[in-house]
């Protein structure tokens, strides 16, 4: 697995890849089907203080999921230790997950395909779809085209798009817990609707999802988001 590092406003010694690559051995022997790994040291320089700190984001690259981690520290070594800590936490969790699964009898293509997929949670996508994408029918904007279209505002709002996963509320809480994020957009395989799981306070957790039978007030709306996110 390669191991890929990086720095802003920091160097990256000799010594401290090395010592990073040693550590990290331990996450190829839980991920062995990882693909990259990438270490980010960035350093925080802090006027009223003799040392400045630093953050290490570490995030591992694997079929079907991401693992990531970040910490900060009054250097970079107990930065890159705390990280590397809860990366293992993330991986062992992955690891022992996999494991679980493998035990399981795997279903054959075929028995999968006559059934419709069913049994494993898989939709088969529109043959139009499908003849589009072949052709290349579907539009394409460029990015700067869309740049172009966007009016300027000291706002600054980030958009991220992602394949859509259908998957259990289970499920959606661990590969929140896998990528540290405090909420996870995703399919509820239950309810083919879109939702929202998000870290509550203590050890539990929120589901928040859209009801489009209701028509309320924008305002009414409003406060009921604010109602289920406390």
């Amino acid at each position: 697995m390669d191991i890929t590092f990086g720095a802003k406003g920091a160097d990256i010694t000799d010594r401290f890849r090395a010592y990073a690559e040693e550590k990290l051995a331990k996450v190829t022997q839980l991920l062995p089907r990882a693909t990259a790994l990438d270490v980010k040291l960035t350093r925080h320089a802090d006027p009223h203080v003799a040392i400045a700190g630093g953050r290490v984001e570490i995030t591992v690259h694997g079929p079907g999921s991401i693992i990531r981690s970040e910490s900060d520290g009054p250097d970079k070594y107990m930065a890159f230790d705390s990280a590397f800590h809860r990366i293992m936490e993330r991986a062992r969790r992955v690891h022992d997950k996999r494991h679980d699964h493998s035990a399981r009898r795997r279903l054959p293509l075929r028995e999968a395909a006559a059934a419709g997929f069913e049994q494993v949670a898989i939709t088969p996508a529109d043959p139009a779809v499908v003849e589009a994408v072949t052709t290349g029918a579907l539009p394409i904007v460029s990015q700067e085209q869309q740049e172009a279209e966007n009016e300027w505002s000291p706002v600054v709002i980030r958009e991220k798009r992602f394949p859509a996963k259908r998957m259990s509320v289970r499920d959606a809480v661990d590969q929140m817990e896998l990528v540290g994020h405090p909420f996870y957009l995703f399919v509820d395989e239950a309810t083919d609707e879109c939702a929202v799981v998000y870290r509550r306070k203590g050890w539990s957790y929120g589901v928040i999802s859209l009801d489009d039978s209701a028509v309320d007030s924008p305002a009414a709306s409003a406060t009921e988001a604010e109602r289920a996110a406390s």
